[in-house]
């Protein structure tokens, strides 16, 4: 039967029939294997962000070229996109990254609807201990990597 309320206890099915925890050791060595998916998945994230970085897909404010009249209608707005076409082995290269990045993700977020209460705490210590240790210190805030407009 599957769980649709949090439930506390040692037997749990998590993202496939076959994975499932009957022992306390079991049930523990499972909590401790998403606990570090989900850490690495912070820090998949670091890295993708740093490969970006590293091949000039970051936004920087010089890099767009201003409009060329002062009516925004008019303003180049395939321009960045153009510029960057000649790095399509780094592009390729952060967006294979994103997809694995993201797949991680998924199953991670599968794996908390088993709707184990220690499944849902070891993911979220994970993701915590992850960004603790790997992007705590990167300067997200300050860098914007993905789009320069504020309202994406």
């Amino acid at each position: 039967m599957m769980h649709m309320t949090f439930y506390w206890g040692k037997s749990a099915t998590i993202l496939f029939d076959g994975w499932r925890t009957s022992t306390w050791t079991g049930y523990l060595l499972s909590l401790l294997a998403l606990l570090l998916a989900a850490a690495f998945y912070q820090y998949l994230e670091a890295f993708r962000i740093r490969v970006k970085l590293a091949a000039g897909g970051g936004y920087k404010p010089t890099s767009i070229p201003p409009p060329a009249s002062s009516d925004p209608a008019r303003a180049p707005l395939l321009a960045p996109a153009f510029a960057a076409a000649g790095r399509w082995p780094a592009r390729v290269a952060v967006a294979t990254l994103f997809g694995i990045n993201s797949g991680l993700g998924y199953l991670l977020m599968l794996a908390v609807m088993s709707f184990n209460g220690g499944v849902f705490i070891a993911v979220i210590v994970g993701l915590a201990a992850g960004y603790l240790a790997f992007r705590s210190n990167d300067g997200e805030d300050l860098v914007v990597v993905d789009n320069p407009c504020a309202c994406a």
